[in-house]
């Protein structure tokens, strides 16, 4: 199988890449390497793949439609994965431009390459942030998702309403992960845990929002690999209705689902395990809650394990001492 993966370079792209390669398929990765956050670090994930014989880069963004239509007429994808985005809730309130030029028309480039090319399956990140103030818990594909409240969240919402178009009009087979906080080695670096971790090891106080009344439910990046895989291997024939707000007879290749650990995490448990796994005390500063921001995730994931036996296995404290271990041999920090 010939797999497109753009975000290549990027946290749950490198993963995927690597799992991809080591059972024997073609990888073309497409990365921009934008410097939103450290590019060496996506520099050391990519030098990980550019070895193997059957990957290749090719440095490119995604919003740019020439590239994009250079890209899918050079070679014929089995399947695409979509993990090229702009990440983080937070930063879509100081730079909405970058979600709108990455997430809206570097998407809609994404399905065009897909329609015109004539790609089998299209899998693409969506987000948990597309639960916006919902209150239910755990999350369910069945919710209404009408309310997000980051553009972030609006962007995601907007990429499955898009695929759903394209399954319809062209019969282009879609299916749509949202994933809930990934963690783990070669992790982002503006994400909690390797911001806790580095603050920690640093002595500084780690910023903890809300005053730490946050549940999140943590996926190990190996589980959410894991499950990529099982969904790239099965494309959808139908979309099986999915609460009220849609039609029952709508019966087109489209398919969303939660891709979580389906388990509450409270955030002080969570750096309570990281100080264990450090040896060290966190200082902590407390602040209120940030805009765009939710006080609670939780994964509903029984159509992800009723479709594909997804089952996530490592549990939060062995997730994050193995980061931990990470972390302390990428940088060379040992107290």
């Amino acid at each position: 199988m010939h797999v497109l993966i753009t975000g290549v370079a990027g946290f749950i792209g490198a993963a995927l890449t690597k799992t991809l390669l080591e059972r024997g398929d073609t990888v073309t990765g497409v990365d921009n390497l934008n410097d939103y956050y450290d590019v060496s670090l996506k520099e050391a994930r990519l030098a990980q793949l550019t070895p193997a014989e059957r990957f290749s880069f090719v440095k490119a963004d995604i919003a740019e439609r020439e590239a994009m239509s250079a890209l899918f007429a050079a070679s014929a994808f089995d399947t695409v994965v979509n993990l090229a985005a702009q990440a983080g809730v937070r930063y879509s309130i100081e730079n909405p431009a970058a979600y709108i030029d990455a997430n809206l028309v570097g998407f809609g480039n994404i399905l065009e390459g897909c329609r015109h090319s004539g790609v089998g399956h299209l899998v693409y990140a969506s987000s948990s942030s597309v639960y916006g103030a919902n209150t239910k818990l755990p999350f369910s594909e069945k919710d209404n998702v009408d309310h997000p409240i980051s553009l972030y969240a609006a962007s995601k919402k907007a990429n499955e309403l898009m695929a759903h178009a394209y399954a319809h009009l062209y019969s282009l087979p879609t299916t749509g992960l949202r994933f809930f906080t990934v963690y783990g080695p070669w992790g982002r670096p503006d994400m909690a845990l390797f911001k806790f971790t580095r603050g920690i090891l640093e002595g500084r106080p780690i910023p903890v929002y809300n005053r730490g009344q946050m549940v999140r439910d943590f996926t190990y990046v190996d589980d959410i690999v894991n499950g990529v895989v099982r969904v790239i291997d099965q494309p959808p024939k139908f979309a099986r209705p999915s609460g009220e707000q849609q039609e029952a007879h709508s019966r087109v290749p489209w398919r969303i689902y939660n891709i979580g650990n389906s388990r509450r995490v409270q955030l002080m448990d969570y750096i309570s395990q990281l100080e264990k796994a450090l040896g060290k005390k966190a200082q902590l500063d407390l602040l209120p809650m940030q805009e765009g921001d939710v006080p609670v995730t939780e994964a509903d994931v029984t159509a992800l394990e009723a479709d594909f036996g997804y089952r996530p296995q490592v549990q939060v404290a062995e997730g994050i001492a193995q980061f931990v271990d990470w972390y302390r041999a990428y940088y060379g920090v040992q107290s």
